[in-house]
């Protein structure tokens, strides 16, 4: 999703957001029907979730 505006609110309320580069890290959320969070991972620079990884965690919903 986007963090555009406010800049960087999302991040700082899932505390991702990296000051010091004005940016949020790259992170992946599952949240259910019910707005609770089922998974979470902040992934290194440079690196993205998969497809199949994403799928997995949905599956298990």
């Amino acid at each position: 999703m986007s963090d555009f505006w406010p800049h960087g609110a999302v991040g700082k309320a899932y505390g991702i957001f990296n000051e010091e580069r004005g940016i949020d890290k790259r992170a992946a959320y599952v949240v259910d029907a019910q707005g609770i969070i089922r998974y979470a991972k902040v992934y290194p620079q440079g690196t993205i979730p998969t497809s199949e990884e994403m799928l997995a965690e949905l599956r298990k919903l």
